[in-house]
């Protein structure tokens, strides 16, 4: 085993390595008692506790967590690291019935930390990986991942889009990275969820085109949907809707404010034989919609909004932005109307949320029962050592 450290050495103070050897990937800078002079964010990083002894090896950070760990040994990040990652998450994702699947095409390959790749996502859309990366030190490996991803065998790739420039503007790398085809070019086809057809626009679509994490939630809204009114609120482009229509639903209703959401979401119904003109597709603000929406009118809501708190500093204003949807949405259902409610911010841990639903029920006044306590797929993996991995929540709601 080699113990020269393969990269500039961030010493921790005395005390400060317990998580890390507890296997948690995150260093934060409070923890940091050493380092060298005019380190970078992205820049590749040695990590040892206060004698010397090696820790890890991972990306500086620009925000409060300094490193990200990629691993903990000392190791050299090149594109053979990334393969033998890579390979690991593919098998994964082979034991799951993903890789080769006639009903379903779309799944995540890697999940950031859940993989052991902070700051990495790739989702693939057929033969097409759409790669993101996250952290500024992804963003500069994204040629070795890419030169790993071809030499993973059985992946069958036909084509690799970067779609890392929105994470880059949002940490003030506004010119860092372009997005664009990194291999290939577009496949124009739908892509296979359970069965259901979908248009993917990963070029221009929000995260990476679709919401591959609601899959087996789509699939139960499925089975709950026969003979039943629908509302899809912030309903992206309709896969709940397209679910729903699929499980026997007489009608649904689609609501987001982004008026390409809706195009897409027409498209996604016509695509899989379902009428526009008889399941409707609004473009309007959902806080207005749900105001004047009539009590009993639909016996199925889904509320799946996007992160009203990112931050922890958005928390108490996203907390009310959840509570004001759920009750409104509690106290219009249909009797014995199903509620499917979600929220994807990571600064909202699973029991906040669900006492921000029971606030929401109580202030609507109705008898309320939990009948799923919901997450992310199998293919989201959760790395036990890093809970924070955690980030979507959902509660089905029988309202009497």
């Amino acid at each position: 085993m080699n113990d020269t450290p393969f990269y500039p050495v961030i010493r921790l103070y005395q005390g400060k390595e317990m998580a890390v050897r507890r296997f948690h990937p995150w260093i934060f800078s409070g923890a940091i008692a050493k380092g060298p002079e005019g380190l970078q964010a992205g820049d590749t990083v040695t990590v040892t506790d206060f004698q010397g002894k090696i820790l890890g090896t991972g990306f500086c950070e620009s925000e409060s967590i300094a490193v990200k760990l990629l691993c903990f040994e000392n190791r050299k990040i090149d594109e053979w690291f990334f393969l033998e990652k890579l390979k690991s998450a593919f098998e994964l994702r082979k034991t799951m019935g993903l890789t080769d699947n006639p009903h379903t095409n779309c799944y995540r390959l890697v999940h950031s930390e859940g993989d052991g790749l902070p700051g990495l996502i790739i989702d693939m859309y057929g033969h097409t990986a759409v790669v993101q990366a996250q952290t500024e030190g992804m963003a500069l490996h994204l040629k070795e991942v890419v030169r790993a991803l071809k030499l993973v065998p059985d992946l069958k790739l036909e084509a690799i889009y970067n779609k890392s420039a929105e994470a880059m503007k949002r940490m003030g790398k506004d010119d860092a990275i372009d997005d664009g085809y990194l291999f290939g070019s577009r496949i124009e086809e739908p892509v296979l969820e359970n069965d259901m057809r979908f248009l993917v626009d990963w070029e221009n679509g929000q995260k990476t085109g679709f919401f591959i994490d609601q899959r087996d939630n789509r699939d139960l809204v499925r089975q709950f949907s026969k003979d039943k009114t629908v509302l899809n609120a912030f309903g992206y482009t309709g896969g709940f809707s397209v679910a729903a229509l699929k499980g026997g639903a007489k009608r649904v209703v689609t609501v987001d404010a982004s008026h390409k959401a809706m195009e897409a979401a027409e498209a996604n119904l016509e695509l899989n034989g379902y009428s526009k003109s008889d399941n409707p597709c609004i473009t309007t603000d959902m806080k207005d919609f749900i105001k004047d929406m009539k009590e009993g009118e639909f016996d199925l809501v889904v509320l799946d909004p996007p992160a009203f708190a990112k931050r922890h500093l958005d928390r108490h204003r996203g907390l009310q932005g959840y509570r004001f949807l759920n009750a409104e949405a509690i106290r219009r259902l249909a009797p014995g109307g199903l509620l499917f409610t979600f929220s994807c911010s990571q600064a909202v841990d699973k029991t906040t949320f669900q006492g921000i639903v029971t606030a929401a029920a109580i202030e609507a006044g109705r008898k309320v029962r939990i009948l799923y306590q919901l997450s992310q797929p199998a293919d989201h993996p959760i790395n036990i050592f890093h809970p924070e991995g955690g980030y979507l929540k959902g509660l089905v709601l029988m309202v009497e």
